[in-house]
């Protein structure tokens, strides 16, 4: 059975729509314009607002509002309607996104600015250029282009677009880093939980094993609240799997052998 997804009482989430087996989704320009219009409208005829969006190869991220609880719906229409186009243009017969998309509650004022700026960085974390040079997001609506994102909300909170480049290029602030997607591979496991420690001060993952007792145990709570199984813990950190067992269940010492 499926766990229900996690609401948000801001009504803002983060999410994420991957292709099948990591199946490239936009072949062309032609593709990714046809998607950002079925999302405009999509979202449009569902009453969800657009904060902020990014098409990679592969997957999408947005940052929605979704004040009337119906973003379900909005993605089932866009991902939907974009699968029949994009098999009929290219004879792709089967699914064209993975069965579920992702979603994350935001929850406060820091983590929506950094969730809009984690989505904005995407292309420049994956080396294909600097964000402010990517087209396909919406960085330049922030600056006054035309377009999806109702980024009043956003610029307010940042003091104008000036404050949104800002934004940014700073390092400082809260670091958001959304849980574990399905369908992740292993560089990209290793660079979330890099992250996740990083910003908590504890170090990469391969430091963990190092750590005294509390710091090495807080370092795989944390693992573990961001969706991290037992298998990838011990994996990525080196940690036996009895002891990340042990702390996940509530322990804060490892049991007596």
């Amino acid at each position: 059975m499926r766990a229900a997804r996690r609401e948000s009482e801001s009504g803002y989430y983060h999410v994420v729509a991957r292709g099948n087996g990591k199946q490239i989704i936009f072949e062309s320009d032609d593709d990714r314009a046809t998607f950002v219009r079925m999302l405009g409208e999509s979202s449009s005829a569902a009453g969800v607002k657009i904060i902020a969006w990014c098409l990679m190869e592969n997957h999408v991220h947005m940052v929605l509002e979704d004040a009337e609880g119906r973003m379900s719906e909005a993605m089932r229409m866009l991902l939907s309607r974009y699968a029949r186009y994009f098999n009929e243009r290219t004879g792709h017969v089967g699914h064209v996104f993975q069965e579920r998309f992702f979603s994350e509650p935001i929850e406060g004022d820091r983590y929506l600015l950094a969730a809009v700026r984690y989505v904005h960085l995407n292309p420049e974390r994956a080396g294909v250029c600097p964000a402010g040079e990517y087209r396909w997001s919406s960085y330049q609506e922030y600056l006054g282009a035309p377009g999806l994102a109702r980024t009043e909300t956003v610029l307010d909170m940042v003091q104008g677009p000036e404050g949104f480049i800002a934004l940014c290029s700073d390092d400082g602030g809260a670091v958001y880093v959304p849980r574990l997607g399905r369908g992740m591979d292993e560089n990209a496991r290793l660079r979330v939980a890099t992250e996740v420690l990083s910003a908590a001060g504890l170090g990469a993952p391969g430091d963990v094993k190092r750590l005294s007792r509390a710091r090495r145990d807080a370092a795989i709570r944390l693992l573990g609240e961001k969706g991290f199984s037992i298998r990838w813990i011990e994996r990525l950190t080196g940690v036996g799997r009895g002891t990340i067992a042990y702390v996940l269940s509530g322990g804060r010492e490892e049991p007596d052998r």
